[in-house]
């Protein structure tokens, strides 16, 4: 029997893709909010497509934000869009 991929929904565009194609945002319990490019991190994960449109749209909604219940420093998401870059 063929095992399910996990499905996650984009925080940017609300699409819903299988989870291993995604990138993962994580706010640790210190409140710390880090890019998890392994996808083991301790923490409330969100989950991002790979791309600078999706990130710029869940900046713009707040979609981070929404996801974590709390409200971001603007240089959190400059470091997180660097951080991005890197990725990409």
């Amino acid at each position: 029997m063929a095992r399910k991929t996990p499905l996650r929904k984009c925080i940017g565009c609300g699409e819903m893709i299988a989870k291993k194609e995604m990138l993962r945002i994580v706010k640790t319990k210190e409140n710390e909010i880090l890019l998890d490019a392994t996808g083991k991190l301790n923490g409330r994960g969100a989950y991002l497509h790979l791309s600078k449109d999706c990130f710029e749209k869940a900046v713009k909604s707040k979609g981070i934000e929404r996801s974590f219940k709390m409200s971001i420093e603007p240089d959190v998401y400059e470091k997180l869009s660097k951080e991005m870059m890197d990725v990409e």
